[in-house]
């Protein structure tokens, strides 16, 4: 249940500069307390380098504060009301695949359960801490996290790592590994039957931008229009 509403932070429309080493920082968490700690240990921007440019108690508020204020990183609880951290991730999948200042995900959590932690990370979040991290440490990881390192509690990065070489490795498609990360990315929105300009907005660039895509995609799989890519994606279950 959310304990609260959150300060959504002013909006600003675009992803700002945090200048040389600051990052700006977006708390998801649904309980106040607990973010008003959080803000207190890191937010001192001038001796931390961590500025905090918005709250977020649910995940309706978190995709709406992330959209606005484009930070570098987000502490992202697994455990929410709407959904939870994955379905966060899941809504902000466009912010995380921007050629340009790409949101990048911490999990702040008191879970260390194995489907809370798999989960998030499958979603594409950078790492996962709990709530034991000092404060010194946390902000530490928000910096690794904003180079794109991954980064993970002790505890956790061994079983990370156990679950993932568990699972079974899927199998090699050759022809959507000719596909770029971007061409994949406007590939399933096609499938979706998003209209170009749909998908320009999605992903932060321009229609004209999506069209040449569209285009590579049509020539690298050999497909004549989208009605045949749409059958092409559904197919390999990536609608």
């Amino acid at each position: 249940m959310t304990e609260d509403n959150a300060n959504t932070g002013a909006p600003t429309g675009g992803a700002p500069d945090a200048g040389p080493g600051r990052v700006r920082v977006v708390l998801v968490d649904d309980h106040r307390m607990f973010r008003t700690g959080v803000q207190a240990e890191i937010g001192e921007t001038a001796r931390t380098g961590v500025e905090v440019v918005g709250e977020a108690a649910d995940v309706d508020q978190a995709v709406t504060v992330i959209t606005a204020t484009r930070p570098e990183v987000v502490l992202l609880d697994v455990h929410l009301p709407g959904g939870g951290g994955v379905e966060v991730l899941r809504r902000c999948a466009p912010l995380m695949s921007a050629a340009e200042n790409p949101v990048r995900f911490l999990a702040l959590s008191v879970s260390d359960a194995a489907e809370d932690v798999i989960g998030v990370i499958r979603g594409g979040a950078r790492g996962y801490v709990t709530k034991t991290i000092t404060g010194a440490d946390l902000v530490n990881s928000i910096f690794r996290v904003q180079e794109g390192d991954a980064v993970f509690s002790p505890r956790l990065a061994g079983f990370v790592l156990d679950a993932f070489a568990s699972t079974d490795a899927p199998p090699v498609d050759e022809d959507l590994d000719r596909l770029t990360q971007r061409e994949r990315e406007v590939l399933r929105l096609i499938a979706r039957g998003y209209a170009y300009k749909e998908i320009a907005k999605q992903l932060f660039i321009s229609v004209k931008t999506v069209e040449s895509h569209v285009s590579a995609v049509l020539r690298k799989l050999q497909l004549s229009n989208r009605h045949e890519l749409t059958r092409w994606a559904t197919a390999r279950r990536l609608v």
